[in-house]
């Protein structure tokens, strides 16, 4: 048998998702292809110190037994602070990055292992950090003729008084409507709001995740997700229904017992469906991404479609839609696993091509 690989899965994490993160490394630790890869975990602590695989292992022990949900607070200075573990990352040949939210799916560390040279599943830095930015999405799709529903960005900063930031949003938006940090993930500080009273505590709750804040209206309609997967040519997954029994898709229905009705596939007329796939992969395009994302709409009684909005870096918990859409579509989890790291690997590959080939061409001009 040939030499494994080394694939290095990093999750973890400063955000909010850290237990998340953990529960999808260990799902991906268990089910990638033994024969194929040599997996090697690196954790990082909610403090955000960069554990060594030994250390990782240890901590995630404490895991399987029950006795903690994440890796722990240590803090620290970041990764230059840990010689060996910085040295393992190098002997690496691929990285699974699975850490959720700010600092994990926001180019950040996709930028750190561009520098590293190391390949890795999932959207380069440009995608990664417009994804994270719900208010730059949804620019970009706006740009891209992406239909979406109505949204106004509230900033950090503004010359308008708390009032008129209500009457504002009353005017353009109206009630009900939904408001997200504009950096957040798994519905952590969203809140819907149907008078002035909880618009102003929704938003008080969102500015605690982000400087910004997301006004959306409520779209009444089926809430459809469709799993993308591919590079240049990305192909569409069936799609999933979510039916909430609470007023959203809150973070206890994603990773609880409990809260949400899942229907794989979605049941949905063939054309509804076909659209919903050929959006999906628009907004892929748009944001230019690469290897997977899953993007979630809102079909309307009159089957008209909105994207609300796309994850570069979905769950992938043995719950998560995104790798149950892919089951249902006849590609196992951990054959899925071999995919996405099939294709971190050619994105890899053909990156490295064109650097050779401009490489040569600038040496020819200056010739």
């Amino acid at each position: 048998m040939s030499e494994r690989q080394r694939l290095g899965v990093i999750f973890g994490g400063r955000s909010p998702e850290h237990e998340v993160s953990v529960v999808s490394a260990r799902s991906i630790l268990r089910e990638a292809d033994a024969e194929r890869f040599e997996v090697v975990p690196f954790g990082i602590t909610r403090g955000g110190a960069w554990l060594t695989a030994e250390e990782t292992a240890h901590r995630l022990a404490g895991v399987e037994r029950g006795d903690t949900d994440s890796l722990g607070d240590d803090e620290s200075t970041g990764l230059f602070a840990h010689g060996p573990v910085i040295a393992e990352l190098a002997a690496l040949d691929v990285v699974f990055p699975i850490v959720h939210g700010p600092s994990g799916e926001d180019g950040a560390l996709q930028g750190l292992l561009e520098h590293a040279t190391l390949p890795y599943v999932g959207a380069g830095v440009g995608a990664s950090a417009v994804g994270m930015d719900k208010a730059f999405m949804k620019a970009q799709f706006a740009a891209s003729g992406i239909p979406q529903a109505r949204y106004a960005v509230l900033p950090d900063s503004t010359d308008e008084t708390p009032d008129e930031t209500l009457r504002r949003i009353e005017h353009e938006i109206g009630y009900p409507c939904f408001v997200k940090p504009a950096g957040g993930g798994s519905s952590l500080g969203i809140r819907k709001a149907r008078s002035r009273e909880e618009l102003s505590e929704a938003i008080g709750l969102a500015a605690r995740y982000d400087a910004k804040v997301l006004v959306e209206e409520a779209i009444d309609g089926r809430e459809v997700e469709c799993a993308v997967l591919g590079n240049a040519d990305p192909q569409a997954s069936p799609l999933g229904e979510i039916r909430p029994h609470d007023e959203f898709y809150t973070y206890d229905a994603k990773y609880g017992d409990v809260g949400a009705e899942l229907l794989v596939p979605a049941e949905l007329p063939a054309p509804v469906t076909e659209q919903v796939q050929a959006i999906a992969i628009d907004a892929y395009r748009a944001l230019d991404c690469a290897g997977l994302a899953r993007v979630d709409c809102f079909v309307t009684q009159g089957e008209e479609i909105r994207v609300i909005e796309l994850n570069t870096l979905p769950g992938f918990t043995p719950i998560s839609m995104y790798p149950r859409l892919w089951e249902h579509a006849g590609v196992p989890y951990g054959e899925l696993i071999s995919r996405l790291v099939d294709l971190a690997l050619e994105r890899h590959h053909s990156a490295r091509a064109r650097s050779r080939r401009a490489a040569a061409t600038e040496g020819r001009d200056d010739a």
